[in-house]
């Protein structure tokens, strides 16, 4: 069974049609890119597992998203459950105006954990996991908006999964990152596949042959091809993608 799928899924903003019969199997622990150029569709259909395009105004969503084989807008499927199984980090970070610890007890606490030591032993870990726990461990009652940009953003991650879920989806996690932070949060998304599965937004075509096992190439909301990152990169199938990563698209 695969970990995420979209079947024929068809999504349409009042209408626009955004997405257009996108089919898509995703393995578990592995990392997806999702390229294409802005408009392509590619942060619409990475919020379908979350459910975050619920949010918009005159959206009609046709086909199915599955997340181990469960259809995530099933009538049965409770959005807060889903949540906690799939985390989400977005292009900017956004880390709350709490402590650097309150914000990777966040999801704990609000999911009605109150055990003091537990909490304590998962901040520590979803820190070590994010690459920061060196960096902060003196720092911890600080507020997070005193770290710099790139911390942040390893922050947001470790929050993302202090409640253990078991996709990540990352909406161009590094695009606002120097050079630096950029080369950690890459060695961090190839270290937690080995945890977690991971579907990246990404305008880096470098970034995603750095870090991705497979890559989906969206065009004006079609799938033009989804393969190995080694096979799109080498040898894609359709000219459109040749063109994008050689840089020759108009």
């Amino acid at each position: 069974m695969y970990k995420i799928e979209s079947k024929n899924v068809n999504l349409h903003y009042g209408s626009f049609h955004a997405l257009k019969g996108i089919n898509m199997a995703i393995e578990k622990n592995t990392v997806t890119a999702l390229i294409g150029p802005s408009g392509s569709g590619k942060s619409t259909f990475l919020r379908l597992f979350n459910r975050m395009n619920d949010l918009i105004d005159g959206i009609k969503i046709e086909g199915e998203c599955l997340i181990d084989g469960k259809d995530v807008y099933g009538k049965l499927i409770k959005i807060d459950e889903l949540r906690k199984r799939v985390g989400m980090v977005f292009q900017k970070p956004n880390p709350f105006p709490k402590s650097v610890f309150e914000n990777v007890a966040y999801g704990l606490r609000v999911n009605g954990i109150t055990h003091k030591n537990f909490i304590e032993e998962r901040v520590e870990i979803c820190l070590k996991q994010a690459a920061l726990w060196d960096e902060v461990k003196d720092k911890l009652n600080k507020t997070a908006l005193s770290l710099s940009i790139g911390q942040q953003q390893r922050l947001c991650i470790a929050r993302s999964l202090a409640i253990e879920p078991s996709v990540l989806l990352m909406d161009e996690p590094a695009s606002a990152l120097d050079p630096i932070s950029t080369a950690k949060i890459e060695e961090l998304i190839y270290e937690l596949k080995d945890r977690y599965t991971i579907i990246i937004v990404t305008h880096n075509m470098q970034q995603a042959g750095r870090v991705s096992d497979s890559t989906a190439f969206l065009y004006l909301g079609e799938l033009i091809e989804f393969d190995s990152t080694k096979k799109i990169f080498t040898n894609p199938t359709d000219e459109r993608t040749q063109n994008y990563i050689t840089g020759r698209f108009d």
